[in-house]
Parts: C-alpha cells; sequence; structure tokens
C-alpha cells in the first residue's frame, strides 16, 4: 500500500454552503476561479475536456450529490490521472471549501509547495465570486 504527502487548503466563504456547492457543482462554472482551466471546459460524454497548463486533459466530475462532493479526476496523459477530493460543508451560516492535494510520485517539494499557493489562490478566487 502507498500513500502520498497530502495537504488540506481550505477557504471560509461568507455564502451559505448550498449555494457554493451549487455553483462549483457546475463544470462550466469552474474556469471562473480554477485557473488551471482558464480556456474554460466543454462536454464531451461523461467527461469534459479543457486546455490544462501542459496541454489538453479531460476532466470527470462527480455527480450532483447532497453531501457537498465534488471530486474531479483529472487525465493529463493516457494512463496519468490525478484525483482531486474537493469538499463543500457548511460553517456557521457560510461554507468552507477544502481540497485535498496529494504529492505526486517525482514531485518535488518545491512543485509541491508551489501547486499548494496556486490552489491556495484559486480558493480566494471562488471566494471573491462567492462573496460579491
Amino acid at each position: 500500500m502507498t500513500t502520498y504527502a497530502a495537504r488540506l487548503i481550505s477557504v471560509s466563504i461568507d455564502c451559505n454552503w448550498r449555494e457554493v456547492y451549487d455553483f462549483t457543482a457546475e463544470p462550466t462554472n469552474f474556469p471562473l476561479w480554477a485557473s488551471g482551466l482558464a480556456s474554460g471546459v466543454e462536454n464531451s460524454g461523461d467527461d469534459w475536456t479543457a486546455q490544462g497548463p501542459e496541454g489538453p486533459i479531460r476532466i470527470r466530475f462527480s455527480p450532483p450529490n447532497e453531501f457537498g462532493v465534488l471530486d474531479h479526476v483529472v487525465t493529463v496523459a493516457p494512463g496519468v490521472e490525478i484525483r482531486i477530493p474537493l469538499r463543500v460543508v457548511a460553517n456557521g451560516t457560510g461554507s468552507e471549501v477544502t481540497l485535498t492535494l496529494f504529492q505526486t510520485p517525482g514531485m518535488s517539494d518545491e512543485a509541491f509547495a508551489a501547486d499548494a499557493e496556486w490552489v491556495q489562490s484559486d480558493l480566494h478566487a471562488l471566494k471573491a465570486l462567492m462573496e460579491s
């Protein structure tokens, strides 16, 4: 069994968790706050496609649910999948959005730290959108 280093990256948002979930559960909204998908996403059957930082990617989002689960799997190359756990939960009358970032094999500590900063920036962009 193998486990990887992980970081939980979160942001508190002064907006009802259900509103945040409903917004983030819509794949076409991801490019509004997730900078790695700045080119937009297009539906291609059960999956979505987008232009990622290093080329075309395929994304499979979790189905809509009542639990705030927004997990998605990003395929960056044939056979290379990155699983991204993402949750929206109630935090008082607002919400908490948490993404689990894993340090994948071969990823340097510096790259892992840079990815964590990127995710934090994206979550702050989501916060700004939802609170405006």
